[in-house]
């Protein structure tokens, strides 16, 4: 009977058995083989291409980038996902918020690519996050409406220190001109109005800032405001004697500006501040922040796993526990750091051991993400697999990774096979 049952067990673990050496221990045993075996897999190449591993700069590249995702992006997932759970007990709308963090979990690796591919544009225009960050930036440091005007022909002024300063000096009641060239008529000042040469005014200094241009050949005077031309609405000029500045105005929507008495003798200078090119933001996806900035998206993603995993551990944690430590005196960051987290041990352990084994296979938000630009300088261990093997044309390399990449993975699966049988013995 005995021997019956084991046949009949046999008979229905034949199925899993049949697919699992199919789908896992011979692609296994078959990299394995080919890692030894050379690029036309016709001959044998030994250990070279494993000590390829350790020489190739995008391989030890991939490598140092798998350490910092290993690192960080498991340990911040887990982190924010254990806020998340502890904060939202104690709201109404927790239920809500869960479900929004958890949503990101409900969409491929591609579209969260793709998402992220946009979010992280360099133009402000399309990248939310440059967007974001320029608009706070320029809420301290507004950027300048003018970088590429300059002076035209027979102007009055010449460079000086990344700005423009008169040839000669000004005089009370005899109005300046200032015309400039070089803006493009979509980034002239919201508040540009047409032009006008300034009226002169007793012991003042007057004067117009304006773009010198009128479309069309021959149409216009030079140096004198047309009637199409607009002001420079919102320039800043400079009244200097001796090189220390006595006076100073800021232009109107025509242009026009006045100077009081101390600007008599002066030169008007035009500040660098004035043509400071437009803060653009950071370059998310540049070879410094690359790697960063696809972390990021991946803990978008999984930060809601995280959470609905520890959430679920701490409804199964006593509250008499949490209770007794406060009426203990215990602060709410002591009951936190001491009971919460110490009884979330072993679910914290799950999440940040499944999130480790997941990023050591990370492939698709790197592939998308990240440009061609710099997609060398955020290399992962699994993408250079998917070069070497693709690409390149090197399968014994790739095999080689491959193999490398399952070595890794081990020491992982056996710490969670180990924790999860003390679990059961308990």
């Amino acid at each position: 009977m005995t021997g019956t049952r084991r046949a009949v067990a046999a008979l229905f673990l034949l199925p899993a058995l049949v697919l699992l050496g199919a789908l896992v221990v011979y692609p296994i045993g078959y990299s394995l083989v080919r890692s030894f075996g050379n690029a036309s897999g016709d001959g044998f190449a030994g250990f070279d291409n494993y000590r390829v591993l350790f020489t190739d700069d995008g391989i030890r590249t991939a490598l140092k980038n798998n350490v910092l995702w290993v690192v960080f992006a498991p340990t911040v997932s887990t982190a924010l996902g254990l806020v998340f759970a502890v904060l939202t007990e104690r709201v109404r709308w927790g239920t809500a918020f869960k479900l929004v963090v958890f949503m990101p979990m409900a969409i491929s690796m591609l579209a969260a690519g793709i998402i992220f591919r946009l979010v992280y544009d360099q133009d402000p225009d399309k990248g939310v996050a440059n967007a974001v960050w320029v608009g706070v930036h320029d809420t301290f440091a507004q950027a300048s409406a003018f970088p590429k005007a300059h002076p035209g022909r027979d102007s009055p002024l010449r460079p000086d220190r990344g700005g423009f300063i008169t040839r000669t000096a000004v005089r009370a009641g005899q109005p300046v001109a200032l015309p400039l060239v070089g803006v493009a008529p979509d980034r002239l000042p919201d508040d540009a109005k047409k032009a006008v040469a300034a009226a002169p005014e007793p012991g003042k200094v007057t004067g117009t800032t304006w773009q010198d241009f009128t479309r069309g050949k021959g149409v216009g005077r030079l140096g004198a405001p047309d009637p199409s031309e607009v002001g420079y609405a919102g320039m800043r000029i400079e009244a200097v004697k001796d090189g220390t500045v006595v006076a100073t105005a800021e232009a109107a929507g025509d242009g026009t500006f006045v100077l009081p008495a101390a600007a008599d003798g002066a030169r008007l200078r035009l500040p660098a501040s004035n043509f400071r090119e437009p803060y653009n933001g950071v370059d998310w996806l540049g070879p410094a922040l690359v790697t960063p900035s696809i972390i990021g998206a991946y803990v978008w993603m999984w930060a809601g796993f995280a959470m609905v995993l520890i959430a679920a551990g701490l409804a199964g944690v006593p509250r008499e526990l949490l209770e007794a430590a406060r009426v203990d005196g215990a602060s709410e960051w002591q009951v936190f750091r001491k009971v919460t987290v110490p009884l979330l041990a072993p679910v914290l352990a799950v999440v940040v051991v499944t999130l480790m084994i997941n990023v050591l296979k990370v492939f698709d938000l790197v592939f998308i993400i990240a440009p061609g630009s710099s997609q060398d300088d955020a290399n992962v261990l699994a993408l250079e697999l998917y070069r070497k093997g693709f690409a390149e044309g090197q399968p014994g390399i790739a095999s080689a990774i491959s193999v490398f990449l399952l070595l890794l993975v081990i020491p992982v699966m056996l710490f969670n096979i180990r924790r999860l049988r003390r679990e059961v013995r308990r």
